[in-house]
């Protein structure tokens, strides 16, 4: 059943289009990569679906929902939840209240919200023996598993985890890689923004590939995997209309 679905996309920052047409469908459960190089758009087709800035056209449907009316908070309670880029924990609080404080909105008495703790520290162990540090002493990691655990205190139903492996050690890579693994089989989606295409691949049933704010690839994440118009899309050598793109102005 499709969960969330991205129906000609467009945004603009001022005068400058961030993407330009963005369709993509994201299923309940599974694992889809968005792909692309650094000003792709990845970045920008998430906070388009957290709300954190407005489409100038086309459609956003979530669970046979239209957002463009639903603002960003209001989302969140409806289990469309994103571990930005960066992690952006509260350094200078614990393990714990980081986690507590992000329950608050949903209007929970206290106790709801402890054992909502205690589900999360229960589902990533690595968190349990810093309960009472302060965030900004945890590795970066470390770090990364909390800002994913602050999303679960949500209960989302589709997460967006936009470049979860950025400066991580490759060992606590594959250990936060199988943590979305994990999420994804006990049925929450994942919409996956990450620059390591192999990683992507691996943990993706799907994948979109963007340059220069548009959709050029999409399939199979098995059949994309080898296919060297993934490169060129990297590289910048087969560009076509996106070279155009960034160099396009309106008055939206």
């Amino acid at each position: 059943m499709t969960l969330l679905q991205l129906n000609e996309l467009t945004v603009y920052y001022g005068p400058v289009r961030g993407i330009a047409g963005v369709s993509l469908e994201v299923e309940e459960g599974e694992v889809v990569a968005l792909l692309g190089a650094n000003g792709a758009g990845k970045s920008t087709v998430l906070k388009a679906l957290s709300g954190l800035v407005r489409p100038l056209s086309g459609t956003i449907s979530y669970d046979g929902r239209d957002l463009r009316s639903i603002r960003a908070h209001d989302r969140v309670r409806l289990g469309l939840v994103q571990v930005p880029e960066g992690r952006r924990i509260f350094p200078a609080l614990t393990v714990e209240e980081n986690l507590e404080l992000a329950g608050f909105g949903f209007g929970d008495p206290r106790a709801k919200r402890r054992s909502r703790v205690e589900e999360v520290l229960e589902r990533f162990p690595l968190l349990q023996p810093h309960v009472g540090k302060l965030a900004g002493m945890l590795s970066g990691g470390e770090q990364q598993i909390l800002a994913i655990g602050r999303a679960m205190m949500a209960g989302p139903r589709l997460l967006m985890v936009d470049e979860p492996s950025l400066g991580l050690a490759p060992q606590m890579v594959e250990y936060v890689y199988e943590l979305l693994e994990g999420i994804a089989r006990q049925g929450t989606a994942v919409l996956l923004v990450e620059q390591n295409v192999t990683l992507a691949f691996e943990i993706s049933r799907r994948a979109y590939v963007l340059q220069q704010g548009r959709v050029v690839l999409s399939g199979a994440s098995a059949d994309l995997e080898d296919d060297p118009r993934v490169v060129a899309a990297y590289l910048g050598t087969d560009r076509g209309d996106g070279d155009r793109l960034a160099s396009e102005t309106a008055d939206p």
